[in-house]
């Protein structure tokens, strides 16, 4: 079976020590000039309402994916250091809000 999206080993490991659950989504992001640009985000945490997102295991991790973003060739993954570490979504288009 081919994996929903590319996770990183340490991204894997951030997510399985903050429950074994990520959800991926859209977030608007504003401008200073009033234009609204959708980021692709990844959160170690359950959705706010999980019947709006795709639901995948895999590597023994939930996945709830936005369907607009599923199948685009993700790759989630973590940067930063010691408690400031956190997961970033690469491969995702910016798209007009």
């Amino acid at each position: 079976m081919d994996n929903v999206i590319d996770i990183s080993n340490n991204a894997l490991d951030f997510i399985k020590q903050r429950g074994g659950i990520v959800t991926i989504r859209l977030s608007p992001r504003h401008s200073c000039c009033g234009g609204l640009t959708n980021v692709a985000v990844a959160e170690a945490r359950y959705p706010d309402a999980p019947q709006h997102y795709q639901r995948h295991m895999q590597d023994s991790i939930s996945i709830y994916i936005a369907p607009d973003l599923a199948a685009q060739g993700l790759r989630i993954d973590v940067e930063g250091w010691w408690k400031l570490r956190r997961l970033y979504v690469d491969g995702a288009a910016l798209s007009a809000g």
